[in-house]
């Protein structure tokens, strides 16, 4: 039922009656972002929100610009597209992380059903935006909000950059509600226990045994993380609150790292060329494990499951194969709930 308020308007020199909804509580799911579709157009708008982002590119702004907008946006995105094109949704005409996002969203509302809760998912780079989501969440009348970035392991390139556009969201609100984040959850049992479980249940049901497990991050410049950032330091933790939990031989496992692009050097080993070598060794089967990601997206079903999958094979492998993120299966949604209880607590 809404609710009504006086308040004297000393404008007017009268009383004010305003209609206001029932008080909830917002949760607004954010991942890192999707184009709209896969031809030129729509990448390059997703590419040049992504690639502006100082979080992202930490460089010389004048001279990025130059080099973006001149060289870059000129050229990747058909190659971005090409990658997205062969993942696409074709059912949805989405991309796999806005199907998986949105499922996400749905299912923890069922999950919490909670009349007084209201979920909600956004992407940090593209639609829905972030702002579009606070606006949403504040019409439906939640004066307190729960920001969950889904990056289990910090960084400034992904997490900073969240609460970096909260704040600028917030600060074309007049009337803002009550913000909490959920922290970053790298090494929380509740998500250690979901991601090996999810991957233990995968691993039974392979027909054949892994030799060699490599548990892949998204790469960083290492110069982001001499800089102070955690990330490097929250993947390694990652890697061994997970085998740990999930009883493997760590001799078995090596942490790598994917995604680089340009010059610089980035965080190693590399995924990509660790993967080769391990072929032309001669280990015949690998399992890949992407712990950086709740949802598959571009970076596992095409760079994974894809290229990394074709460079292994050709140099002398036989089985691989990319363990599914967590997603929106029922451990997921179990996991999120859990999360989202816990954080919410003096709020529910």
């Amino acid at each position: 039922m809404a609710k009504f308020i006086t308040r004297f308007d000393p404008m007017t020199n009268s009383s004010l009656t305003q209609n206001t909804p029932d008080s909830k509580i917002g949760i607004l799911l954010i991942n890192l972002g999707t184009p709209e579709a896969t031809d030129y157009w729509p990448m390059r708008a997703y590419l040049k929100e992504f690639l502006s982002d100082p979080r992202v590119i930490e460089t010389n702004r004048a001279l990025w610009w130059v080099i973006l907008n001149g060289i870059i946006l000129s050229i990747r995105p058909k190659r971005s597209g090409h990658a997205y094109a062969q993942i696409w949704n074709k059912e949805r005409n989405e991309s796999p992380l806005k199907t998986f996002s949105r499922a996400q969203s749905d299912k923890l509302s069922e999950s919490l059903n909670n009349k007084t809760v209201v979920v909600d998912w956004v992407m940090r780079y593209g639609h829905p935006a972030i702002e579009q989501g606070l606006k949403r969440l504040k019409e439906n009348g939640c004066d307190k909000v729960l920001i969950f970035p889904l990056y289990p392991q910090y960084s400034a390139t992904t997490t900073a950059s969240v609460v970096d556009k909260v704040a600028d969201a917030m600060k074309t609100m007049r009337w803002q509600p009550t913000l909490r984040f959920v922290p970053p959850f790298y090494d929380d049992p509740i998500y250690i226990k979901a991601l090996a479980k999810r991957t233990r249940d995968f691993m039974d049901g392979l027909d054949w045994a892994p030799q060699k497990i490599f548990i892949s991050y998204h790469g960083l410049p290492k110069s982001y993380c001499e800089k102070g950032d955690p990330y490097y330091d929250h993947c390694l933790a990652t890697s061994h609150a997970l085998i740990k939990q999930m009883g493997i031989d760590k001799t078995m496992v090596q942490t790598t790292f994917q995604s680089r692009v340009g010059r610089e050097e980035w965080l190693k080993p590399y995924t990509d060329q660790t993967v080769v070598d391990a072929a032309k060794s001669g280990t015949k089967n690998i399992m890949l494990i992407s712990p950086a990601f709740i949802s598959d997206c571009v970076e596992t079903l095409e760079e994974l499951s894809i290229g990394v999958a074709d460079e292994f094979k050709q140099a002398g492998g036989q089985n691989f194969t990319v363990a599914p993120c967590l997603n929106a299966s029922d451990i997921s949604i179990d996991m999120l709930e859990k999360i989202v209880t816990r954080e919410l607590q003096g709020w529910l």
